[in-house]
């Protein structure tokens, strides 16, 4: 069977913006735009509603612009109403070619939302798109509420593309605007529809409530959609909309369908997407969640060792990405060798052993253990020629009062020697690594690392004694970056932990 072409239409800056709390400014919107066309080459994308703000319009504006210059104008769509002339004009003083026009796809809402009959709406919209027709535009329709009416009005949907179908509109799109159709559903109402006007191009737009947005998208495909509407990370009203990277996938995969999508873009947009929006992604979230190309399991380490075992078609290079092999309880010694052998660490089968126990117990107390910790988790179990830690925090004292400056007053242990600093800072923990960097460069005369990154996480739930984990980046000299993580219910305690858990990596590293 020969593969089917696939439009792709992206609702991210339109649809995707609905969701609460969402609201992109024009300059996001703009990057957002030039991303999807230029780097993942989506097929169109809905980029606003009309009638909405000012700041909406010179989005649009923004971006109509920029796509004049790479002579994708076409792409660019924009919903529009059923109100005379107010719609058309708005998208022609922003520039935009192309109109989605918004009608009433079940009986119930044309009757109690415009207290109209469904003459009277089809008259409304033979007039806006004879209207657009005549400013230039190319013009889409959609059937809002189209599930509930082909549940309860069928007649009435039927009614409506009998009255439209001859009309100049590219494409009908049909919503199921409430999220409640299943896939069963779906394949039902898309053979009806395709068996009464079988040369029309018909859209699927999905709504998540039941968490069936990518299944009956999928259903609509097979039943003869040529366009399916996505946002990036599954942005939209109340549960979202289908997530572009699941559809994109499964279409290819599944359904040997043809789309014009650059996979190796997805990760990038998802996280240009994820800062904007301030919406984060489930670390589980199919292809573009922090975990979904990271194996735990030892078993799993272990089978990719011996001819891939556990690989399926979603290899981590298709988006860019690269699989990694986490370590905790469950990661056995195949894990722990495979980290191994990325840092290039040597270990016997015994040594390999030891640390994995040492991980496993981590583990169970919930600590992150990632390939940065492996050096000095395998420095500390196995010890070597050098003593458990070579720098041990002996004590510290850290105040904070109101209209002073934190001070700290540290003694350490480097080597078997103790010595001790002060200082101030601008912080706790700025006050603690003024008062090391003063021993290290007085009673050391030696250079310490620069600090290069600092983050903080919590669980989620926002406890008061939710432990804190802090991750830092240090620079090593010539480019070397190493990063520690500290875990502690402080967070002052747990970059300390960080801290001296690098200059035990960087003691042993010497001699």
């Amino acid at each position: 069977m020969k593969p089917r072409f696939i439009e792709i239409m992206d609702s991210t800056l339109r649809d995707g913006e609905q969701t609460s709390g969402v609201s992109f400014l024009p300059h996001e919107k703009l990057m957002i735009a030039r991303m999807l066309l230029r780097d993942l080459n989506v097929d169109r994308i809905e980029v606003a509603s009309a009638r909405v703000s000012d700041g909406e319009k010179e989005a649009v504006k923004m971006i109509c612009r920029y796509a004049r210059q790479i002579d994708r104008l076409d792409s660019i769509e924009v919903l529009g109403f059923v109100d005379g002339h107010l719609s058309v004009d708005w998208l022609k003083g922003a520039g935009a070619r192309t109109l989605n026009l918004l009608a009433k796809g079940s009986l119930r809402h044309c009757r109690e939302q415009l207290h109209k009959t469904p003459k009277e709406h089809i008259s409304d919209i033979k007039e806006v798109v004879a209207y657009a027709c005549e400013q230039g535009f190319n013009v889409n329709l959609y059937l809002e509420d189209w599930s509930s009416g082909m549940k309860d009005s069928p007649e009435y949907v039927y009614q409506l593309m009998d009255a439209l179908v001859d009309q100049p509109l590219r494409r009908f799109m049909l919503p199921d605007t409430l999220g409640m159709m299943n896939p069963l559903q779906v394949v039902e109402s898309f053979r009806k529809m395709l068996k009464r006007y079988p040369d029309t191009h018909f859209d699927f737009h999905a709504h998540n409530d039941y968490d069936l947005a990518v299944s009956n998208s999928l259903a609509a495909v097979l039943s003869g959609a040529r366009g399916i509407h996505v946002t990036v990370n599954g942005l939209g009203e109340r549960c979202g909309n289908a997530p572009l990277s699941s559809v994109q996938v499964i279409l290819k995969d599944q359904f040997n369908a043809l789309t014009s999508i650059h996979e190796e873009k997805l990760m990038d947009v998802s996280r240009l997407v994820e800062s904007y929006s301030g919406i984060a992604i489930a670390p589980n979230q199919p292809i573009i969640g922090d975990n979904v190309f990271t194996q735990v399991a030892g078993v799993h380490a272990d089978g990719d060792q011996k001819g891939g075992l556990y690989h399926n078609p979603l290899v981590p290079e298709r988006f860019g990405r690269r699989r990694e092999y986490a370590m905790g309880k469950t990661s056995g010694r195949a894990n722990i060798t495979r980290n191994l052998q990325e840092l290039g660490l040597e270990l016997t089968p015994e040594q390999t052993q030891r640390v994995t126990r040492r991980i496993t117990e981590l583990g169970d107390r919930k600590e992150v253990v990632t390939q940065d910790d492996l050096p000095f988790i395998v420095s500390d179990v196995l010890k070597h020629d050098v003593t458990e830690d070579r720098v041990r925090l002996v004590s510290y004292q850290v105040s904070l009062a109101y209209g002073l400056k934190p001070l700290a007053n540290v003694k350490v242990e480097i080597n078997g020697q103790q010595y001790e600093g002060h200082s101030s800072g601008d912080g706790q923990y700025d006050a603690f690594v003024k008062a090391l960097r003063k021993i290290y460069h007085e009673y050391l005369d030696r250079t310490f690392p620069l600090l290069q990154n600092y983050a903080v996480t919590i669980p989620p739930g926002g406890r008061t004694d939710a432990l804190v984990q802090t991750v830092i980046t240090w620079q090593m000299g010539e480019g070397r970056l190493l990063r520690t993580r500290g875990l502690d219910a402080d967070q002052t305690e747990a970059a300390i932990k960080a801290t001296i858990k690098m200059l035990n990596i960087v003691e042993s590293t010497l001699n």
